[in-house]
């Protein structure tokens, strides 16, 4: 067969598989609302088991073996964090002789904001829009994969690559997130395809890091009549109040360390941030607390030092802390910078997206961001450092926040992509695996 035929050919089963992802969007909308019905949300982390045999029930047919990854408990569990279930990461993998291409995806989300009007873990669809905690960040991103596969699949189309599929656990703000520890393991084959991202024409240039440091203030409880005797009882809100100002007077100090990562086009220049994002105690009104627990989340740029950046923040809090309070400290999530991720493999996916999603070559720009992502830790384990970047995320998504959602046409504008990023007749001369 001649180029020219075989190009031809190409053409003609692509767009047989493309039209599948059309024709059978109805059942990938239905396989996201099974994902959304299962409660992923960390922490605490509890529904990783069930999320996993999903997965299985939903891969099996389309030729995928699997096998369950489960990290080690004393990697991801903390002093004070939360009694949850088993850290159940799955690979899937499909037999072959062709190149691996891994195609990374977090299988928890946040919990469920304040807000939703509608039942976060139930898919309501209105108007093409789908809503549910995970449809854009990232279940509807695991749906348009295997969508894309199964099209793929069913119209014949000869793959370039096997594809890899990595869903993993404790991206939200882990410790000890499943990427990380799957690529200690080994178990990232071939370039890593990341989906924790953007449906806008983006090239990743990196991102920071960010930590989440527990600070646990105790106290002594006694009758609320006798808190303000001395000698009697110590207050811990009271006492942290202090530790907490001292952590606001470190922002205006944090803010001004700029990072060298490209910003967004039309945003501000990329600066360190630090905030407190959770605090609680207390009992009752008629006692004082004995205990108070508030964190500290800080983004920090590749440019700053980890163990200085925490130093600092624990160094000022043990300033401002009276006489009296016990003080722990606990670092409950990590995720460290990823360097510029850029690499060979990166044309051929911006010629995908553009497939997939319609886009110009000239709406692409390459930028970084303060938000993480667990991806560090694959180029720290010296897995990979091309790391491409895709998904379902928009600003309008409100990803994170309450009515999250993603609509019909992206879920098949990311099927799409995927399917032609993977097919063996897509851009040839563009595949250095070639």
């Amino acid at each position: 067969m001649t180029l020219e035929a075989g190009a031809r050919q190409f053409d003609a089963v692509h767009s047989q598989a493309l039209a599948q992802v059309d024709a059978g969007l109805d059942t990938s909308v239905a396989e996201l609302g099974r994902m959304l019905a299962v409660d992923t949300t960390f922490p605490p982390g509890e529904g990783y088991d069930g999320f996993a045999a999903l997965m299985e029930e939903m891969l099996a047919p389309l030729g995928f073996e699997t096998r369950r990854v489960v990290v080690p408990e004393d990697l991801w569990r903390v002093e004070g964090g939360p009694a949850s279930g088993a850290r159940v990461n799955l690979v899937a993998d499909m037999a072959g002789e062709k190149p691996v291409c891994s195609l990374y995806f977090h299988v928890d989300t946040v919990c469920a904001a304040r807000g939703w009007k509608r039942n976060p873990f139930r898919l309501t669809e209105e108007d093409g829009v789908l809503y549910g905690l995970g449809a854009a960040d990232m279940k509807g991103a695991i749906a348009a994969a295997i969508h894309a596969v199964r099209c793929a699949r069913q119209a014949g189309l000869e793959l370039a690559y096997r594809p890899r599929f990595l869903l993993c656990t404790d991206e939200e703000g882990g410790l000890y997130p499943g990427i990380r520890y799957l690529a200690e393991q080994g178990e990232i084959g071939g370039h890593l395809l990341n989906f924790n991202g953007s449906a806008t024409p983006r090239i990743w240039g990196g991102c920071f890091g960010s930590f989440n440091l527990q600070v646990t203030v105790e106290g002594h409880a006694v009758h609320a009549a006798d808190g303000n005797r001395a000698g009697r009882g110590v207050n811990a809100i009271e006492a942290a109040l202090p530790m907490m100002q001292a952590v606001q007077d470190l922002r205006p100090v944090v803010s001004k360390r700029i990072s060298a990562l490209p910003a967004a086009p039309g945003a501000a220049p990329l600066a360190a941030q630090i905030s407190i994002t959770v605090a609680n105690g207390g009992t009752c009104g008629g006692q004082v607390p004995d205990r108070f627990v508030f964190q500290v989340s800080r983004r920090y740029a590749p440019e700053e030092d980890f163990v200085q950046v925490r130093a600092e923040i624990e160094n000022a809090i043990k300033a401002a802390a009276p006489s009296g309070a016990g003080l722990r400290f606990d670092l409950v999530g990590h995720l460290t910078p990823t360097a510029d991720p850029e690499g060979p493999h990166y044309p051929r996916w911006i010629r995908a997206v553009q497939e997939g999603f319609g886009y110009a070559p000239g709406d692409f720009s390459k930028w970084g961001a303060a938000s993480a992502s667990d991806s560090g830790y694959v180029q720290q384990a010296g897995v990979a450092q091309e790391i491409i970047l895709g998904g379902l995320i928009r600003p309008s998504s409100n990803a994170h926040g309450a009515e999250e959602h993603t609509t019909r046409n992206d879920l098949a504008a990311l099927a799409k992509t995927i399917l032609t990023y993977l097919s063996a007749g897509f851009e040839p001369e563009l595949n250095p695996d070639l």
